[in-house]
């Protein structure tokens, strides 16, 4: 149940027919609504990045792979549309929904397992994480699984048009473009290409200390588009914002490599064309070479943005 909507009945209603008339409005609003054919490429846009709590948006983009198909926009716009991503301060509604997607218990036992990574055991609604797959685990079984019917999906989440209609602009509206357009990209990979010979050195920063390392080559680099980055490849890689998995890449985003997410021991710049400019290691220098996005140690790319900055 939305803490926040006054038209709404609580998740876990039983799923009711669309009148036509409604079903048809719903669908024109779809089609403007949802930014793309394939919602799950669409990168977190302004408002997303100013209102979205990272941990959350995170979650929202990590969770989407269990149901293909699903963009992460509908996700975080359940979570806003529910507890302002779980801003509430009970996060309790009349009806018994609880926790930041606002499950009645009984309706989350359905869709609680399995337990994603970090969840609790045993889940419980209260925990984001488990809400959170719990949801798409709903809206998938309900029309989301290869964006089938994302309205009706969304309805079975709360039988309300105006609570459809409602997600669907707060999902278009988080999809907006990042900052960092194809124009800075270009200004990022000229900058990296510019730097092609460069000798590897660790903790470099640059040709007054003698050359760069992978994070010093990506952090100069990005400060001539006045974006800060952290230092080291981890920290870059943690203060994203991350591009979901299936996002077309653009010239600038940065492409990070580790044994885990919480491992990342590399990162180099996308130049286009299924090529990254990168410090590699000791005793090589900086090079384009093409890169292979596939295999365990490829751990995702982002796209920094002002907000980013430290």
């Amino acid at each position: 149940m939305s803490l926040f909507a006054k038209t709404t009945t609580g998740v876990g209603c039983a799923l009711i027919a669309l009148p036509l008339l409604a079903a048809l409005t719903i669908t024109a609003l779809l089609s403007s609504l949802i930014p793309g054919t394939s919602a799950n490429t669409a990168a977190p846009g302004r408002n997303a990045l100013q209102d979205i709590p990272a941990s959350m948006l995170t979650l929202y983009q990590r969770a989407v792979p269990v149901c293909p198909g699903l963009s992460w926009t509908i996700l975080a716009a359940i979570g806003k549309a529910e507890t302002n991503h779980g801003r509430h301060p009970t996060m309790r509604s009349s009806a018994g929904a609880v926790g930041p997607m606002q499950f009645l218990p009984s309706t989350f036992k359905l869709y609680a397992h399995p337990v994603p990574a970090g969840g609790r055991r045993p889940p419980t609604p209260w925990d984001p994480v488990d809400a959170v797959f719990a949801a798409a685990r709903l809206l998938c079984t309900h029309g989301a699984r290869h964006n089938k019917n994302i309205e009706r999906a969304i309805y079975a989440y709360n039988p309300s048009h105006t609570y459809v209609a409602d997600v669907l602009r707060i999902a278009r509206r988080y999809a907006a473009a990042l900052p960092t357009t194809s124009a800075a990209g270009r200004e990022v990979v000229a900058f990296a290409r510019r730097q092609l010979g460069t000798p590897y050195v660790w903790g470099g920063d640059g040709p007054a200390e003698g050359g760069f390392d992978c994070s010093g080559l990506t952090k100069a680099a990005y400060a001539t588009i006045h974006i800060g980055l952290p230092r080291v490849a981890q920290a870059q890689y943690d203060a994203g914002p991350r591009l979901p998995a299936g996002t077309p890449l653009l010239p600038g985003d940065l492409l990070f490599f580790g044994t885990s997410p919480r491992a990342v021991t590399h990162v180099g710049i996308y130049s286009g064309h299924h090529h990254m400019i990168d410090a590699p290691h000791p005793g090589a220098v900086v090079r384009e070479t093409r890169v292979q996005l596939t295999g365990p140690t490829y751990q995702g790319a982002t796209r920094p943005s002002p907000r980013g900055t430290q």
